[in-house]
Parts: C-alpha cells; structure tokens; sequence
C-alpha cells in the first residue's frame, strides 16, 4: 500500500542516529599526534508538502581526549529552515544555527578547528515571524515583522596583564519591521512604483549597545524593452548606534566579568558609535531576458558616500543555479547572522560535510533547483564568521554560489571577498577603534554516489584573513578531506581522512593530518 503521506503530495522523513568513531589527529609540523573518542547523536529530519517546507539537521558530538594533551569538548552543529503557509495572505518563515567558528578578531584561522582549540567558540541563532503578502486592486501589499537572536559563547582566549583584550560578543536581540506598496508598470502609471519603509532595533547586551534604524523611500521602474529596465529610488534613512563605557578600575583598567567581558558603568552616559541621518537615492538597470536569468547593478549614494549594489541569478540548467552578490550595508553581527540564515534556502544539501565539527560556518548549498523559477543555489555565511565583534560596522564584499547535481553526482562552490570598517565611540578598552579587516575565500565540495549504498565526498577550503587592529597578524588557513560511506540496512560506516594547514604572519606555519573511522546506526 502506498503511504498516506505520499498519496497526499506530503514527504514527512525523520532520522535520529547515534555512531561511534575513532579520531587520529597528527601534527606534521612538530611531530605529534594525539587520538579521540568521538560521540555523535543527532536527528535529520524533511517535510514538504503544499503549504510546509522544514529541513532540519542537528548533531551534538562529544569529542574525548586520550592523554593529556588531548583536550575534551562538545560541538553542537545544526541547521533547521522553515516555511509555512498559513493562509492565502500570511505565512511564517524562521531559521535556526548552531556552529563552531572562530571566536573574534585576531582568533585562529576557521578552516580548521579539530579537537580542542580555545580560539573557537560556539555560536546559536535564530529569526522567525509573519509575512502579509496581499493586494488592494491593483496595488500590492506586503509587510513583514521578523524577530532575531543571537548568542555567542565565551572562548578560552587570553588577554594581556593589563586585562586588556577584544570584545567577546555575548548576546543580541533584534527586532524588524517591513511593509511596502507596489504598482506594476502600466496597471496605473507607465512606471511601476513601490513605496517602502522600515524600523530595526537591535539591542547588544554588552556594554549596552543599541542600534536603531529607520528608511522610507519610493522606487520606481520604467521598462525599455521587454527584457531590460531602468529603476531608481529615492528617500530619507536615519541609523543610530551607541553604547556606554566599559567599568574601570583603580588602576584605569577595563573591569571584566568571569567570562573575559566587559562590565558596563552604569553612570556612563551613552556615547553614539554611529549616526547618520539624511537623503539616500539609487539609480540602475534590471536585466531579465527569461525567467531563468535576472541581473541587477546599482549606483547611489548612501551611509554618506558612494554605493555600488548587484546581483545576478541564473538557472544554468535543470538542476543547476548561480547567484552572486554585491553588497554595502551598515549592520552587526547578529544582524548580518540572522539575515544571512533568512537567505539560506528551505532544501539544503546536508551531506558532505566536515565529520571534524565545523559545519555550518561557511558555504550552504540547495539541495536541489528551485522549480518553476529563479533557484537557489545556496549561501555563503563565510563573510560573518570572519571575525565576531559586538561593535557596528559597514560590511561591503561580493560572493557567489554555484550548485549542480546531475544524476549521481553533486557539486558546489562557493568564493568571494568580504571589507568590514568598524565604528565605536573613543572609550577605554576599544581596541578595534576605527580599524578594518578583510578575508578572502574559497570553498568546493562535491558527492558520489558509487551505488545505492555507498559513496564518496570531498570537500576544499581556504581562507585569508587581514586584521585592522594594530600589531594583529595576518593568517590564512585551507583544508582538503574527503570519505567513504557504506550502509548496512540502518547501520553505517564512514572512513574519512584530511589534511589541513593555517599560517599567522611572521610565525611557524602548520600542517595537520586527521583520520576517522567511525560506524553508526540510524533509528
């Protein structure tokens, strides 16, 4: 008989697993090795149907260390996309993260973070809300509210006697508000006009930071032809960010809590980080030659100087899409985290990834094109993992995406260069005052299935880091590895192998070789 689920058009599949696994760590560069006990429980889980898309996947691994330079620790890795459409008018949208990354400016390089290392930290986020989609005769009416949070745990990073040190992130609560009205062209005017507006506050439990912004502004679009158009905006936006400064003492000193961060002074008086409130306008083209092909270029004028936007989407084929972005924002971290999780797609590719614990803090792939329209070739987070600060800054960067999967086999890439300038008030302790970092990556992987119970996988990365803070190191860091999997009815077994290696400036690069065999069991 079939499944009543799938005679209905739905897909429910759940899939919680344990497995054991043997971890061998050689340090090529000093000559150690060390071995770990890996323990990994974890769910997998897809629902698709008319109205619900969810992909879930969360794994929790407990690495233990034998001897005692072997350190002990605990990864929690997971990724959950929702959509859910309520109504014909409203539907709900949320994402949830969890990840290991490299915990702040001037922390290790985030390609390889293997075993214990107290330059990484872990990371937790989520977003959700409605979405009003509905129409007005012939205008649109749309709206949106979106709530956010992110949490960052505290490394074991040092700080210098004086206590000084960078500003551990702690935690941030957001808040979202959009709506917009739309005319398409010729409906009531040759040109089609959006008029559009917004509220953000955003507020930083460290040294009580907020960030507040708000725009309106009106869009217009003039087409030229069938394929190419003309659009433009013009409006008014105000962003205000400030914060209080941190507690000194006798001696002139930061004061730090028990996890390294700074104790706010409640007599302080709050000090503007940012402030910007005036005209903005942009001007470009719109090229849409099919329904598979949409390229976009803007130039304006924004955050008081010059912007240049893009974007481009293209269905190369069937079952294959790029995407690539220009961007110029002013925003934070925990902003930029849970705006880059809205923009992962519902289906995401969730094999291939790194059995060593960092997953989730560089390129997310589709799992599978977008049908019927534009796809959704994946993301890359790399550009806010490159460094964690709780200070406001302006990120400006490209990235590009590029997933296909034809018959048994899938591959992805991922590459692009991501600028942050940083903004805080002249206050004791600030040691990224005005400073700026860049990163360039890379990142490939690629699958095959061999039959219908084995395969292999391999996946490459690389990553340069320039710090802006002075005295601070350049660092780059890479990593190739690739497995073999097998599955016995629900048992499984994965052999998987790596090699990996970072360099700081002006100090002794590294190379690292890492093995795993392990076997599990899937309920």
């Amino acid at each position: 008989m079939p499944d009543p689920a799938q005679a209905q058009g739905r897909r429910v599949e759940v899939s919680p697993y344990i497995e054991v696994g043997q971890v061998l760590s050689a340090d090529l560069t000093n000559d150690d090795v060390l071995t770990y006990t890996q323990l990994t429980a974890g769910v997998d889980a897809v629902v698709q149907s008319r109205r619900v898309q969810v992909q879930l996947s969360y794994q929790y691994q407990r690495t233990i260390g034998w001897g005692d330079d072997a350190r002990d620790s605990d990864v929690h890795s997971g990724l959950v996309r929702a959509n859910a459409q309520l109504t014909r008018t409203i539907s709900v949208e949320a994402g949830a993260l969890a990840t290991r990354t490299r915990a702040g400016i001037g922390g290790g390089s985030p390609a390889y973070l293997a075993g214990y290392d107290g330059s990484s930290t872990q990371v937790y986020s989520l977003y959700g809300g409605p979405t009003l989609s509905t129409r007005a005769g012939p205008v649109a009416v749309n709206a949106a509210y979106r709530l956010g949070y992110t949490k960052v745990e505290a490394p074991d990073l040092f700080r210098d006697e004086t206590g000084r040190g960078l500003d551990f992130y702690d935690d941030s609560t957001s808040h979202q508000l959009t709506g917009s009205l739309s005319t398409r062209p010729g409906t009531v005017l040759p040109v089609g006009l959006t008029l559009s507006g917004g509220l953000v506050r955003e507020d930083t439990s460290q040294l009580d930071q907020f960030y507040e912004g708000k725009f309106l502004r009106l869009d217009a679009l003039m087409p030229v032809s069938r394929e190419l158009a003309v659009v433009g905006g013009v409006g008014w936006e105000k962003i205000e960010v400030g914060q209080r400064d941190p507690l000194l003492d006798a001696q002139g000193f930061p004061v730090l809590d028990g996890s390294g961060r700074y104790v706010t002074d409640p007599d302080s008086p709050v000090r503007l980080a940012y402030d910007v409130d005036g005209v903005i306008w942009d001007a470009g083209v719109v090229w849409h030659p099919s329904p598979r092909f949409q390229l976009e270029a803007r130039i304006g004028q924004r955050y008081g100087s010059m912007i240049y936007t893009g974007s481009l989407t293209w269905q190369t084929a069937p079952n294959a899409g790029l995407q690539v972005r220009v961007y110029d924002t002013v925003t934070t971290f925990g902003q930029q985290l849970t705006s880059g999780l809205a923009s992962l797609p519902t289906s995401f590719y969730n094999g291939g990834t790194d059995p060593f614990g960092n997953r989730y803090s560089g390129c997310v792939f589709s799992g599978g094109a977008t049908p019927g329209g534009v796809p959704q070739p994946g993301t890359c987070l790399t550009p806010v993992f490159q460094s964690i600060s709780t200070a406001v800054y302006r990120a400006r960067g490209v990235d590009a995406v590029y997933a296909v999967s034809r018959g048994n086999t899938r591959l992805g890439v991922g590459a692009g260069y991501t600028n942050r300038h940083y903004f805080l008030p002249e206050v004791p302790g600030a040691d990224i005052y005005r400073s700026n970092d860049e990163s360039y990556y890379a990142q490939a992987f690629a699958q095959r299935a061999l039959d219908s119970r084995s395969g292999v996988t391999a996946d490459l990365y690389a990553n340069y880091f320039t710090s802006g803070i002075d005295g601070a190191l350049d660092s780059w860091g890479g990593g190739a590895q690739g497995a073999y999997y097998r599955n016995f009815g629900r048992a499984y077994g994965t052999l998987s192998a790596g090699l990996y290696t970072f360099d700081v400036e002006r100090s002794e690069s590294a190379w690292i070789a890492q093995a795993l065999l392990a076997f599990g069991y899937r309920f």
